[in-house]
């Protein structure tokens, strides 16, 4: 499957402009505001055909000016005469499928959980509710959660349920920010297992109603669920102890100043299975060359690669 969702894209047409020429198409979605940068979603023109777009504009939920964007791609049927990878030849069962594709990018504020568990949740459920629209089609999902792997939004994701009054909201994401000069990489990972660590005992956060009602969707609620059976993609191929963190994440696909760590995620429900990843740069090399962005990258961000391929049903019996 080929298909590249991408974040913060300010200068869509020039992008546009250059994976046409690869036989990309594109749809782009602005965020609202000030903003002049967007997300965007490009698939192999002689592989897929779009079904359906619809994009979300969170500010319409109370919940900023971030946007996500959902595609419903149909594989074309007559794929006899291209050239597919031997390792990935498509079998008659599976060249007339469709999927749900989701692009998100998380609002950025490490203090506003409760907004970022709103949009989360939000941008779950439209992709439920498309997958089961167009006969339960599987659904993947690519995008910047600006949360790492271990946070109450990755278990969130994980799980697909999380009892909010359990977390700090300052803490769902567990992003952490430090000078350059102090610090390591190293520190953010022991700080985040010593959170872990702590909330094994219970405890209850003091939610206001207006945070609840943005986090969950619904006054009262404290308890957040979704209902879709979501895996990580970098979880379901073995990497190197160079590039991935104990339980089988990238170490780091953004490494700047003020953070290093990972945020980017590819997800995918069940009915799929990925055969491999591109592995990130390891720490060591991401340090040497001073961080991102940098003159020969211009992204503060890895890009994520997964090859997926479809589970027959016959598989899964």
């Amino acid at each position: 499957m080929i298909f590249r969702p991408t974040e913060e894209v300010d200068r869509f047409d020039d992008l546009d402009n250059l994976f046409q020429k690869d036989g990309f198409k594109g749809v782009y979605k602005v965020r609202t505001g000030e903003a002049d940068d967007g997300c965007a979603i490009f698939w192999k023109e002689e592989l897929f055909t779009l079904l359906h777009q619809e994009n979300i504009e969170f500010q319409n939920f109370g919940l900023r000016n971030n946007v996500a964007q959902l595609c419903v791609l149909k594989m074309n049927q007559d794929l006899s005469e291209l050239d597919v990878d031997s390792q990935t030849s498509l079998t008659p069962t599976t060249k007339s499928r469709s999927l749900v594709i989701g692009n998100i990018h998380v609002l950025f504020n490490p203090n506003r959980g409760d907004v970022k568990l709103g949009q989360v949740r939000l941008f779950l459920e439209k992709a439920y509710k498309l997958s089961r629209e167009w006969g339960c089609i599987p659904v993947i999902i690519g995008g910047d959660l600006n949360s790492i792997p271990q946070s109450p939004m990755y278990q969130f994701m994980a799980s697909s349920k999380l009892d909010v009054r359990h977390y700090d909201r300052r803490r769902i994401s567990e992003q952490v920010q430090h000078p350059s000069q102090c610090g390591s990489f190293r520190s953010q990972n022991e700080k985040a297992s010593s959170f872990w660590t702590s909330i094994s005992r219970p405890m209850l956060y003091r939610w206001s109603e207006e945070e609840l009602q943005l986090a969950t969707g619904s006054e009262g609620v404290t308890y957040l669920q979704h209902h879709l059976k979501l895996c990580s993609a970098y979880l379901g191929v073995p990497g190197s102890c160079r590039t991935r963190d104990d339980h089988g994440e990238p170490l780091a696909t953004s490494y700047h100043s003020k953070f290093k760590g990972t945020v980017d995620y590819i997800w995918h429900t069940e009915e799929l299975v990925p055969v491999r990843v591109l592995e990130t740069l390891p720490v060591n090399i991401l340090k040497r060359i001073g961080g991102l962005p940098n003159e020969k990258w211009g992204s503060d961000h890895l890009a994520l690669v997964c090859e997926l391929a479809f589970i027959d049903d016959c598989d899964r019996t």
